[in-house]
């Protein structure tokens, strides 16, 4: 039987998306200073940990946020777009406020948390994302056996590793938060997959993490 693999899931630095409450899923946004800093804090946080590797999705507010704790520790990190967020088709760029006034109809659908909704037409739905995370978690944690990776991804991504972990429908309300570099600790196991160890340690930020309202 393979021992369990250690994992640290981090959600990006702040980026100036975040701050503004705009839909950033696909787009490439990069960390603005404030998420800079944070990035510093988690390389700080983490750079006496024996982290066998790193994965990050490939847009650069993970990839960079992921450099900053590569550059800590010595692990090797390899981007991985199955770890990106979550696709929300023609509403990127648009604030959620923007969707609930233009698209009353499909904001009550993303806010029911409908499994089979894809938003802005070509987006990504809630069942898709699950399978996506499921599959890309499962394929990196099974090579670490024993070992403890870390993954860099996003508040969507987070959500749905917290889900998987404690067994949460995809329905379910959220009251768990996904604030920006928080530090968050899963087991994987091949027999059971992902559980919870602990989540939302935000204490080398000193208070200074965002939260993610529709994650």
């Amino acid at each position: 039987m393979q021992e369990p693999t250690r994992i640290i899931a981090l959600r990006h630095g702040e980026t100036a998306w975040n701050v503004d409450t705009r839909i950033q899923g696909h787009l490439d946004i990069p960390l603005n200073a404030t998420g800079m800093w944070q990035a510093g804090q988690l390389a700080r946080a983490l750079a006496d940990t024996p982290v066998a590797a790193i994965y990050s999705s490939d847009l650069q507010r993970a990839l960079a946020t992921a450099q900053a704790v590569a550059d800590a520790t010595g692990a090797p990190l390899q981007a991985r777009p199955g770890l990106r967020e979550r696709g929300f088709g023609s509403f990127e760029g648009r604030t959620f406020r923007q969707v609930e006034q233009e698209s009353p109809e499909h904001a009550l659908r993303w806010r029911r948390r409908d499994p089979d909704y894809a938003p802005g037409g070509t987006g990504e739905s809630l069942a898709a994302l699950q399978r996506r995370v499921t599959r890309t978690v499962d394929q990196l944690a099974a090579r670490h056996g024993g070992e403890l990776i870390v993954l860099v991804a996003h508040g969507g991504v987070m959500d749905m590793l917290y889900r998987l972990a404690t067994h949460l429908d995809l329905q379910a309300p959220r009251s768990w938060p996904l604030a920006n570099a928080a530090i968050n600790r899963l087991l994987w196991t091949r027999e059971n997959g992902l559980a919870l160890v602990a989540w939302a340690d935000t204490r080398h930020l000193e208070g200074d993490a965002r939260d993610e309202s529709h994650a």
